[in-house]
């Protein structure tokens, strides 16, 4: 049987190895990408929503993705509560992430799935808009609804993370 080696990361963990564009697809080897987010990184709340901002203003929320997924998945048992939250942002910006890549239909239905997953947060966590990016949300899965093959600038239709955040 001829089986082909993974590439894998320092931990062992599979992992490919080409590199990304700023919307995450792979690149062929050889080509210059943009530079991949580390995985597992255990930050600050607050840093974990500036950083998430800074790229999603760049125009990469599949590396935005990345950060809040860290955030979800890294919480500690005594902020177990705010897991979902975390993990309805990383839904937010892979939503824009399938978005910006074409993929409407399913861009809209996690834009709505992370809608719905944030909303149940009614105060500002971490000075999260929660409302505003609810809105942010429905109103562009309702602006994708029924585009075929359209395709939305990640950078001028990121969101605010924070109430009146700098634009």
């Amino acid at each position: 049987m001829n089986r082909t080696r993974r590439d894998r990361d320092e931990e062992g963990r599979a992992r490919s190895a080409r590199p990304r564009d700023g919307l995450g697809r792979p690149l062929p080897y050889g080509e210059a990408g943009v530079e991949r987010q580390p995985e597992g990184v255990v930050r600050p709340p607050a840093e974990t929503v500036r950083e998430a901002q800074r790229l999603l203003d760049s125009g990469m929320p599949f590396h935005a993705h990345e950060v809040l997924e860290d955030a979800w998945k890294s919480c500690p048992e005594e902020r177990a509560g705010e897991r979902e939250l975390w993990r309805g942002l990383a839904q937010l910006a892979v939503g824009l992430t399938h978005a910006a890549r074409g993929n409407t239909a399913g861009g809209a239905r996690l834009l709505l799935r992370g809608a719905d997953r944030i909303g149940v947060y009614p105060d500002r966590p971490y000075g999260l808009d929660v409302a505003g990016l609810v809105a942010w949300a429905r109103e562009l899965a309702g602006r994708l609804d029924g585009v075929v093959d359209g395709v939305v600038d990640p950078a001028a239709e990121a969101p605010r993370l924070t109430a009146g955040g700098p634009r």
